[in-house]
């Protein structure tokens, strides 16, 4: 039959397990990719290859485990923290920071050896992160100045003193005939901005009968600094009720009528000692969140409204009391995560829990009008989840794949499913080990998988965008995070690398994608860029001691060398220089379909010519399989010497024939240049 054309329009879909390639209705045949390896699938359908990643530091000790975190004060001051065994490191910029003579780098010292890292769940609030561990106290890394950090234990207490001791005096009137019997009061103060409470003061008590004329008690106390008014409470009917509340340091009791609906806070605190240290934590309503202990796994505390460590209650109970109640569930599961969403979502190793006030994520949760109800049963690992909008994605706790967590109007609540249905073949038999979310310029999940990739899901759900794609290195991922760092959302990661026959883990900062010009390309891993006049040679490379590393100069590819000695001399001189370990990145289509009977499925294919539409793109290959490849020729009017231009448009290669059943095409890059495809016109002769 004549030849036979077929557009592939976009590749939003991303990677798919070769499982489906026979389901030619689904939507996903149509803008899926059966290879999608070292490239981007960006959210509006083109794919790109990813930029390198820049070396950074080795860890602190590269015989052990690290794991990084991000610490976002502003959009314009982040850093990148490096959990090691027992200690902090901080990096920005793709700098490390230094200690303020700067002879070394700046840490902090902490308890946690390297079985606890991954198990570290944080959540922060302005420069405080709170950092919990089931095995430790709960504690605080503070931000007090750019090289001033500080970690501590977390007091569970109000922020406000109490008063010290207060004075009770009796006046006794000439009236009547009393009948003494004892009075006794406490204090509490009340913060100046939040009017958070403090514990009550020592009681002081006098002798009077206030209930006859001109008999009255003076009650007086000492003031608290950043008080601005005190509440006076008198033992009435067993407890201490609520008498008057004053910005005065005295009060004049002519037997005012206690409250007993007010009554002064309690403090027990509940993390004290092994077996009662939370694991979870977040943010909701103004309240920090607490969950998960050993002894009372499926236990949930949360602070007095608007305080950050404040757990009293009073009795009778307030709306703004810290509230603690459990999960009733059909299986006795640890609560993992604490996430706010537009209600609070408590992920456990078995099912997923809304938290709401009376069923409404309207509503200020009180000891009223709490209400937990369940949401699914899937089940969560412990790595920590990340959220998108009000959608939240999570390590699955069971069969290593990631589930999605979205409110469904038409359900009433949020619906979980299995987002990475579509490539199983990358979660199957592995474990999701860190993950990470970048927002711009991308919408990009990163997964670290426990075979040592790296797994992107570019994720935009309001345009129905989830497609996968997988990432490899000489080494392997181990932790990622993200932080803001100019207009982008930055990916870190630590990887490790086998150096000379050692193996170094290192800090690595992936470079941004903007390339204007080619020579703002950097596509090499554990790389490094220079810039200057007339650079020869490239040192400081001892980092990939050995290795054999893909150069770019002023945009223009130079032969591969290995490392010797740190230093790479270059064949010409130029002025700036990229130095790093080569990448791969490889396209594969998914089998050639058209409409006839079975949609020609069965035959044999020969594609023997493709357009390719890209934009901004340099070295491109293309073939019927990853040994067969031929390259577009694109200088054209270029001084000898020079690069060629970058080519954005539709380009036409001719492929080496080859009969094939599913009649794909391979585009490769192994060169360190910028390749994005938009879309490809595939061309096969099809045999009987």
């Amino acid at each position: 039959m004549p030849n036979v054309r077929n557009l592939s329009r976009s590749f939003a879909a991303g990677e798919i397990t070769p499982e489906l390639f026979g389901r030619v209705d689904l939507d996903q045949f149509q803008t899926g990719l059966a290879t999608c390896r070292n490239f981007i699938t960006l959210p509006h359908g083109p794919a790109a290859n990813r930029p390198g990643f820049a070396f950074v530091l080795a860890t602190k000790n590269s015989a052990t485990r690290s794991r990084l975190i991000p610490f976002s004060y502003s959009t314009t001051q982040t850093m990148v923290l490096e959990f090691g065994s027992n200690y902090i490191r901080f990096h920005t910029q793709g700098e490390t920071l230094l200690t303020t003579d700067g002879t070394a780098y700046y840490e902090v010292a902490t308890p946690y050896g390297e079985a606890d890292l991954f198990d570290l769940h944080y959540v922060q609030s302005a420069d405080v992160l709170t950092i919990t561990h089931p095995s430790y106290p709960p504690k605080e890394l503070r931000r007090l100045g750019a090289s001033n950090w500080t970690l501590t234990d977390i007091s569970f207490v109000s922020s406000m003193a109490a008063p010290g001791t207060p004075t009770a005096t009796a006046t006794h009137g000439s009236t009547g005939t009393p009948v003494y019997i004892d009075y006794f009061y406490c204090v509490t103060a009340l913060a100046a901005n939040t009017l958070e409470e403090s514990l009550a003061s020592p009681v002081a008590s006098c002798n009077n009968d206030l209930t006859l004329s001109g008999y009255t008690n003076a009650v007086t106390w000492p003031a608290v600094a950043g008080a601005a008014r005190y509440n006076v409470y008198r033992k009435y009917q067993g407890i201490f009720a609520f008498i008057g509340q004053t910005e005065d340091l005295s009060i004049t009791d002519n037997n005012i009528e206690p409250d007993t609906g007010t009554t002064p806070p309690e403090l027990a605190n509940p993390f004290s000692g092994a077996g009662s240290y939370p694991a979870a934590v977040g943010y909701h309503q103004q309240r920090r969140v607490f969950a998960s202990t050993t002894n009372l796994p499926q236990t949930v505390w949360m602070t007095r409204t608007g305080t950050e460590s404040n757990l009293s209650m009073s009795t009778p109970s307030r709306d703004t009391d810290a509230l603690n109640y459990r999960i009733a569930a059909r299986e006795a599961n640890t609560i993992r995560h604490v996430v706010p969403l537009s209600e609070l979502v408590l992920l456990t190793s078995s099912a997923e829990w809304a938290v709401t006030a009376n069923g409404s994520a309207t509503q200020a949760i009180t000891p009223s009008t709490l209400s937990v109800q369940p949401q699914g049963y899937t089940g969560a690992s412990n790595v920590v989840p990340v959220t998108v909008s009000n959608s939240l994605l999570y390590a699955m706790a069971m069969g290593g794949h990631v589930g999605e967590m979205t409110y469904n109007y038409y359900a009433g609540g949020y619906v979980t499913q299995d987002i990475s249905v579509m490539a199983p073949h990358l979660f199957d038999f592995k474990t999701i080990a860190d993950m990470a979310y970048s927002k711009s310029p991308y919408p990009i999940v990163w997964c670290v998988s426990s075979d040592g990739t790296l797994l992107g899901l570019t994720y935009s759900p309001s345009h129905k965008v989830s497609a996968w794609h997988h990432h490899d290195t000489d080494g392997t991922f181990e932790s990622v995070c993200v932080v803001t760092e100019g207009d982008e959302s930055v990916l870190y990661a630590i990887v490790r690398r086998n150096i000379n026959g050692a193996l170094l883990r290192y800090v690595e900062r992936m470079h941004s994608r903007q390339v204007d010009v080619l020579s703002d390309s950097f596509f090499v891993d554990c790389g490094v860029l220079v810039t200057g006049s007339n650079i020869t040679s490239v040192s400081g490379l001892g980092h990939i001691e050995g290795k054999t590393v893909s150069i770019l100069v002023d945009g223009a590819v130079q032969p591969q060398q290995t490392v010797t000695n740190g230093t790479v001399t270059l064949a010409h001189a130029g002025s700036v220089v990229a130095v790093g370990l080569p990448i791969t990145g490889d396209l594969q289509t998914l089998p050639f379909s058209f409409a006839t009977e079975a949609y020609g499925q069965g035959r044999a294919k020969n594609v023997n010519k493709i357009w390719m539409r890209v934009h901004n793109s340099s070295g491109v290959f293309a073939g019927p399989s990853f040994d067969k490849l031929t390259q577009f020729k694109q200088r054209k009017t270029e001084p000898y010497g020079t690069p060629p231009a970058m080519v954005t448009g539709e380009i036409e290669i001719t492929l080496s024939p080859s009969w094939q059943q599913d009649g794909s095409v391979c585009v490769r890059q192994t060169d360190p240049l910028p390749l994005i495809v938009a879309s490809m016109t595939i061309e096969a002769s099809i045999g009987g």
